[in-house]
């Protein structure tokens, strides 16, 4: 019987080359099989696979059929890389592929990636979390064909006045605008980012109040991530890890 190897789910991150871990970079280079979100993620990292790696795109399979094309394939002994863009902990749909796949007693690994939220944030030179300010950075998504429960519903979000990203919610955002604007200021600063670190980005910063607008405009309806927060205005509030006056364990005088 040949030798199971653990099947590797891995992030590919927002979609820049250079943002894969090297844990990452290192399960693709040496993969026998792919089976990668071709939808999401950019050709460029599936050719980062050797010449005799088999590929397979997802984008028009069924749980079912990728479940049994993994199963195939790890059974004969070869590697096998489960490709989701982003972090695939992070509205990645693993957990189900992960139960079907403990039911054939096959383990896996998941190796984490860059999410869209963070090189936002990053593509903007822009700290989520200010003293004083905000926090608290909540991720979620708003209402669609997938339901939310009701204690998680945007209004409900939106009371903490955090620093609130939004993925898989560009279809409904006059919906999410109209909620949101029961919560925070018209004027606070909304990140729109669509294909982030992608060469075809597009990223601007308006006011909440214009956000449906810039989004139709522009014609969003998905790849697109909204980060709402007071946290994108200019601040110059100083954190207490660094002041002279703050006495820690490294920092005892």
């Amino acid at each position: 019987m040949e030798k199971v190897n653990p099947i590797s789910i891995v992030g590919a991150g927002p979609g820049a080359i250079d943002l894969l871990t090297i844990r990452a970079l290192d399960r693709i280079k040496n993969a026998d099989v792919l089976v990668w979100t071709d939808s999401l993620i950019s050709p460029d990292i599936a050719d980062l696979t050797t010449k005799n790696c088999e590929k397979f795109r997802t984008s028009s399979l069924t749980l079912e059929q990728i479940l049994e094309l993994l199963i195939t394939k790890a059974k004969q002994g070869l590697k096998v890389v489960r490709l989701h863009d982003g972090d695939p902990c992070l509205y990645g749909a693993i957990s189900e592929q992960i139960c079907g796949l403990a039911d054939e007693g096959l383990e896996v690994e998941v190796i984490p990636g860059i999410s869209a939220y963070q090189a936002t944030a990053a593509e903007l030179q822009k700290e989520l979390t200010i003293p004083g300010v905000v926090q608290t950075i909540v991720l979620s998504r708003t209402n669609g064909r997938t339901r939310v429960p009701e204690s998680e519903n945007l209004e409900n979000l939106a009371k903490i006045g955090a620093s609130l990203c939004l993925y898989l919610s560009a279809r409904h955002i006059e919906d999410v605008q109209e909620q949101l604007l029961r919560h925070y200021q018209e004027d606070t600063p909304v990140a729109i980012a669509h294909r982030v670190t992608w060469q075809d980005q597009w990223l601007k910063i308006v006011p909440l109040k214009n956000l449906a607008l810039e989004s139709r405009e522009k014609g969003l309806f998905r790849t697109t991530l909204y980060i709402i927060s007071p946290a994108l205005k200019l601040h110059n509030q100083r954190s207490n890890l660094y002041h002279e006056s703050h006495k820690h364990l490294f920092r005892s005088k």
